[in-house]
């Protein structure tokens, strides 16, 4: 492995760090949409601060570029305050305008150099190594890897010194007014933060990768944990590896680095949303499916309570009168059996005196709809446990 591609990764996983910060409280706020717009909108930003400077490293193209992602935020807050649209009609209106006009600019002013609109949407990790900074005639690294260093360090300083602000906000505006934070100065922060990150990262990645990098990461992270620093770190290290592995694959492959690394974000977030614990797709299908055999538990149990007859209570009375099939009615048989529901004696099943007082309680909550909760009464009858 050369020089070359050991920057290019450190490179992509700066960015990935950078992104994902912001990016966490984006996807928490419900404003993951948001950063698209800022990562198209800040090119009128990017041409105007070239055609001020014309120079394409100059720090006034971050300035004018954050400015620009701003103002987009606040365009659209004030579109969407009218009550007239949502904000993702608002997004949907204020970008494209933004973006056509820095396109336009481009391709009339600015035909001779690199900001062309494959670069500003794809951006190219392979070319970040020969983009370097002299400094005092020494070669000291990309200068993409130094200017996103430091925007990550600004956003690391700023996300320890106000983190306790952007944590209440985030979970509740009102508590953050009333302990003295003021919430819109909170939310324009973080936009900024927002806005920096992804001019900081624009020539690198393009706008297509940093959007990818903003909200995969803290989506999947979003669906493992409810805990704020977990999903931080977790958002984290799902950028770094989708980075690393991006490259990687595009290697193999000879395809494109931002290409391959957002199709791993894609991989990743697709495992997550399948596989997590609690929130994943077979997670919530096993639950669904759980809680639908607990149902037919205490309706059978309720069906006991209520009949004396031995007709009533024969085993063969599940798919004769009940109309189950023989798999559910097993299933439900032996989760009845296995939490000491009820016994079964010469096919005839019986309440014990555990199934008869949790169906006493269930009747009584049923009638009532109050002074008890079903999952309260599951968790005090260890019920559909083991």
């Amino acid at each position: 492995m050369n020089n070359a591609q050991v920057e290019i990764q450190l490179i992509a996983s700066l960015v990935a760090i950078a992104c994902a910060i912001p990016g966490t409280f984006l996807v928490l706020r419900k404003m993951a949409m948001i950063s698209d717009a800022i990562s198209h909108s800040i090119l009128p930003g990017i041409v105007i601060g070239f055609f001020i400077t014309q120079d394409l490293n100059s720090p006034i193209l971050i300035l004018l570029a954050a400015l620009t992602g701003i103002i987009t935020v606040v365009l659209v807050e004030y579109i969407q305050k009218t009550g007239l649209v949502k904000e993702d009609t608002a997004i949907g209106l204020v970008f494209p305008i933004l973006f056509s006009i820095g396109v336009i600019m481009i391709a009339k002013n600015a035909n001779d150099v690199h900001l062309d609109i494959d670069a500003v949407l794809l951006g190219e990790l392979a070319f970040t190594p020969f983009d370097r900074l002299i400094w005092f005639g020494t070669d000291v690294g990309p200068k993409s890897l130094w200017l996103i260093g430091g925007i990550l360090v600004l956003t690391l300083v700023l996300l320890f010194a106000f983190f306790k602000e952007l944590k209440v906000s985030t979970f509740d505006e009102g508590l953050s007014a009333s302990l003295g934070f003021s919430p819109i100065l909170i939310h324009y922060g973080l936009m900024s933060v927002s806005s920096v990150t992804t001019v900081g990262a624009f020539e690198a990645v393009g706008a297509i990768l940093v959007v990818a990098l903003m909200i995969a990461p803290a989506a999947s992270a979003y669906l493992l944990t409810t805990n704020l620093k977990k999903m931080l770190l977790l958002a984290v290290g799902f950028g770094v590896f989708s980075a690393i592995s991006g490259y990687w694959l595009a290697h193999t492959l000879d395809a494109s680095i931002a290409g391959s690394i957002t199709t791993m974000l894609g991989l990743v977030f697709l495992l997550v949303y399948l596989f997590a614990p609690s929130k994943g797709v077979i997670a919530v299908l096993y639950r669904e499916k759980q809680q639908r055999t607990e149902v037919s538990l205490l309706t059978f149990l309720l069906h006991l309570k209520n009949h004396d007859e031995l007709e009533e209570r024969h085993v063969n009375h599940l798919r004769e009168h009940i109309n189950w099939q023989k798999v559910r009615a097993k299933s439900v048989l032996d989760l009845a059996l296995k939490n000491n529901m009820i016994v079964i004696n010469k096919n005839i099943v019986s309440l014990t005196e555990k199934g008869n007082t949790f169906t006493t309680k269930a009747i009584d909550y049923i009638i009532t709809n109050k002074d008890a909760q079903i999952e309260d009464m599951k968790d005090d009858f260890f019920l559909f446990r083991g």
